[in-house]
Parts: structure tokens; sequence; C-alpha cells
């Protein structure tokens, strides 16, 4: 039975990891593994109760983050109809590229630290057509977002859907994670920004020519505020809710988005339906990813078939007796996350090692999410912001081998070395 398992796994996985060549959505095979693997468990293991029992645990944990992702999505679309990005995006202007770069580089950083680097990405790349004319600079900022969006979601619990699984699994703590991982990540992104400012060095910004048109909806000033900063300000609060009230998170994220709706509905409550129709939270629940939601659910249930069945537990220890340090496993995972999707990566690590063994906020815990979080940036399909730079875009493959990998994997070392150096002088 175990041989099977891991068959329809590696099978699943390698069909998610060539999602683009093989055009399969990997929401779908994501699905279909989860329901292979559930099956076979529960035909083969001659008892169907227990695999039952196994399987509502699992769903239960599956469920916390998939409510809490969804509740995210929806503030941050709130946010965005509302035009409240432009807090931010307005106040960016040079009119040297080299700091323009630095200026992106770090709002990115900081910003996908609160948003998530999905999202930060898209905001972030779309400021840059208004900002930039040449298609060449374009590219290259967008590759250098890619870098900044991981980097900054990596050290927040909800900026990255990595670092908010561990975080829900109760493998890091939010204060821990930010004091642990803040340093590494910043190296992370500060490495790139240092070797691309001297490369443009004296170049100007060449902005393109407005045409005056608007696009999109309208809102007020006052509107775009008050959205923005409940928005960002309940993000902000769950990790705060979680400690006073010790509930999940999902439980904080749908507080917060009930509070927002809230305000929504205040807001706009002497507006005609058809102009508000698209500020509300009912229109922006409707424009959510659920296609990766989809995805989620699926990968996370097939992974906790293969730790329901043990198998995590005989890797890890296959893992331990061949590699043997725990430094190395962590960096060659955070190397595998360019290539494949990082998302089952976590869920396998969290089911190979045990709490009892390795506490919240070990060494263990904070690598992984500082590895699985910015490795995928080495490679443009190895993380969700860099698949969604590379549509918006339209980013080749190998152009972004050339001219962003090698900037991606410098800042990954240098934040692997800085981590570990930090850990060192901590903690003895």
């Amino acid at each position: 039975m175990l041989a099977v398992l891991v068959a329809v796994f590696v099978l699943a996985y390698a069909a998610i990891a060539l999602e683009h060549p093989i055009r399969v959505n990997k929401s779908a095979s994501a699905l279909i593994a989860a329901g292979l693997l559930w099956t076979v468990y529960a035909v083969m293991s001659g008892d169907p109760r227990l695999a039952v029992e196994q399987l509502d645990e699992s769903l239960a944990s599956t469920a916390q983050i998939v409510f809490f992702l969804m509740g995210a999505m929806t503030i941050v679309e709130v946010v965005d109809a509302h035009n409240g990005f432009e807090v931010i995006t307005s106040r960016i202007g040079t009119t040297r590229l080299s700091s323009l770069m630095w200026l992106v580089g770090l709002v990115t950083f900081f910003l996908s630290s609160v948003l998530d680097n999905l999202t930060t990405t898209i905001v972030m790349i779309s400021l840059m057509r208004k900002l930039l004319d040449r298609k060449d600079d374009r590219l290259f900022f967008a590759g250098i977002i890619v870098v900044a969006a991981n980097a900054g979601g990596a050290w927040s619990p909800i900026g990255d859907v990595t670092t908010t699984m561990l975080w829900i699994g109760g493998q890091i703590t939010s204060l821990a994670i930010m004091k642990g991982v803040f340093i590494p990540s910043l190296v992370n992104l500060i490495v790139p920004l240092a070797v691309t400012g001297y490369l443009l060095r004296g170049k100007e910004v060449i902005s393109p020519v407005k045409d005056g048109s608007g696009d999109g909806y309208e809102t007020t000033p006052y509107e775009r505020n008050l959205m923005f900063f409940c928005g960002i300000g309940i993000l902000v609060a769950v990790p705060v809710f979680k400690t006073i009230t010790h509930l999940p998170p999902f439980m904080g994220i749908l507080f917060g988005l009930g509070i927002l709706w809230l305000i929504g509905e205040l807001v706009h409550r002497s507006k005609e339906d058809e102009e508000k129709a698209h500020l509300t939270l009912a229109h922006a629940l409707m424009h959510i990813d659920m296609a990766s939601i989809v995805f989620f659910v699926g990968i996370l249930l097939s992974v906790a078939t293969l730790e329901q069945t043990q198998i995590l537990t005989l890797l890890a220890g296959w893992l331990d007796r061949t590699v043997g340090r725990l430094d190395i496993i962590v960096t060659i995972i955070g190397l595998v996350s360019a290539v494949v999707d990082n998302v089952p990566l976590v869920a396998a690590t969290m089911g190979m090692y045990h709490m009892t063994a390795y506490p919240p906020d070990s060494f263990l815990w904070e690598f992984m999410a500082y590895c699985a979080g910015t490795g995928g940036s080495i490679l443009i399909i190895g993380s969700a912001a860099g698949v969604a730079a590379m549509g918006l875009e339209e980013i080749h493959f190998f152009w972004y081998v050339r001219r962003i990998s090698w900037l991606a994997l410098v800042g990954y070392l240098g934040g692997i070395a800085a981590y570990i150096l930090q850990f060192r002088m901590l903690h003895g």
C-alpha cells in the first residue's frame, strides 16, 4: 500500500511541477491526487473507519488555512476595488532608475509582509506600467519585485502562504518569526538591490506619455484612505487577536472581514445599487483566486495521507541518516522550491518532523520559513509571485534565468549565512 501511495503522489507532484508544459491546471492534479490517495488508503488499509477519522482530523487543519486565505484574499480585493493601494503608489516618484529600484524594492518588501507576495507583485507591476515606458526596464523591475515580494513575505506570519501554514500549524509564533527571519530576509533583498543599483547607475527613468484616459472606477480620497487603512489594520491585527484570545487565526480574519463588510455597507449606503456593486465585499468574493484555494485544499489533503500513513516520518528518518545536517536539508528544500511548488514541500516537512522533537520557533521551523519563502525566487516558476509576473509582463523563462536567477541565488545564500550567524550569536 505504501508503495502505491508514494507512486500516486510522485505522479501528481510531477503533474503539478509540469503544469505549464502539459497544460493541465495544478488544481486539477491536486484534487485528483487527494481523491486517489485517500481512496487507496481507505480500500487497502482494511480499516476504512480509521481512514475516515483521520480524514476528518486532516480536514479540520486544512480548513483553517483555507478559511484564512479566503478571508485575507477578500480583504485585499476590497481594498483594491477602492483603489486603496494608490495611497502608497501615488507617493513613489524619482528620476533615477537606481533610486527607483531601491524605492520599489523596499516598498514591495514591507508591503508583502502585510498583504501577500502574490497581491503585492500584481500591485507593484501595475505601478511600474505607469512609471516606466521601456519594456526592458519594466522586465528588470518585475524580476526584482518578485525577489522583494518573496523576501518580504517570508518574515511575516501573513505574508506568504507557507509561513502562514507554519503559523497556523503552531510551528512558529508571530513575534518570533518576525524577529528571527527579518534580517535574513532583508539581506536576501539588499544583496540583489545593491548589485542592480550599481548596474543601473546613471540611467534615467523614461515615463510613458499620459493620454488622460481614466481606468476603472473612481473612488473619493476618503474612501480610498478609509478602506486601505481599515484593510491593512485588520490584517495586521490578526496576529494580535490570536495572541490575546488564543483563537485560531482564521477566526480573527473572518471577524475582521465582517467588520470591513459593515464599514463598506455604511460608507456606500446612500449610493445606488449599480454604482456601488463593484465596491461591495460580495463582489470581491467573486474575484478571489478560487483556483489557488482549491489547489491548497487538494495538496494539503494529499500530503495528509502521507502523514497519516507514517510515510513522511520514514522519509525524515532517511534524510537524517543520509544527509545528517538539518541546515543542509532545509537549504536543499528551499532550492527545490524553485522548481516545484513550496506549499506541498512545507506541508510535507510539517508532517516529516514532529513538534515533540522540534518545538515551536526552533531552528528548523524558522529556517524553513526563510528557505521555502525565498528559494522560489531563483526561478520564475518557483513562486506564485513569479508566475504572476510572468503572465503580467510576458517574461520568458530563460530571460529570467539569465538576468534575475543569479541575483536571487546570491541573495538566498546571503540570507542563509545571515540567519545561521544570527542564530549562533543568539543561541550560543
